[in-house]
């Protein structure tokens, strides 16, 4: 088998074990001289997150160790080429401070919106056939809500580009 993830609540069997004398668990797990025991079940719960925390270290550590590499060892010469501003081989021919039109934020705000729908829709659809017919109703809603939007901008004319 593996791992359960049950809670066992300690407070409740303290009040109800430790009176009775009908205990069939374990001292550690009862902890009836000791009722500020933390041995109650959390602990075991975040041993299990030593190895992300471990992984995050180890990866932070060699991120910024290449970064103290390349700065130590790397060449430094600088010259009036390599500070020059580069555009996909060209000079800067431009200011590159122009302005662009109000849709094209728009649109990105409306990408935005529809990808974060189907973030929303992955996990709901992972665990769809343990939480029921409540759920598809309100997932139904979400998505008429964000249809209803859609058809709006669309009628607006705000997904056009003249």
């Amino acid at each position: 088998m593996g791992t359960s993830y049950f809670k066992f609540d300690p407070a409740l069997a303290r009040g109800f074990l430790c009176a009775s004398g009908r205990s069939q668990l374990p001292p550690r797990a009862l902890a009836c001289e000791n009722p500020t025991d933390s041995r109650d079940g959390y602990t075991h719960v975040l041993t299990q997150y030593w190895p992300i925390l471990l992984f995050l270290i180890v990866a932070g550590g060699i991120g910024i160790a290449l970064l103290i590499i390349g700065w130590l060892f790397g060449p430094r010469r600088a010259n009036a080429e390599k500070e020059s501003p580069y555009e996909c081989g060209f000079e800067a021919f431009e200011d590159a401070r122009l302005k662009f039109d109000v849709r094209y934020y728009l649109i990105a705000i409306l990408f935005i919106i529809f990808d974060l729908e189907i973030a929303f829709l992955f996990p709901w659809a992972t665990v769809f056939d343990k939480i029921g017919v409540t759920a598809l109703i309100e997932m139904g809603m979400f998505l008429l809500l964000l249809v209803v939007g859609f058809v709006y901008v669309w009628k607006k004319g705000a997904l056009e580009w003249d």
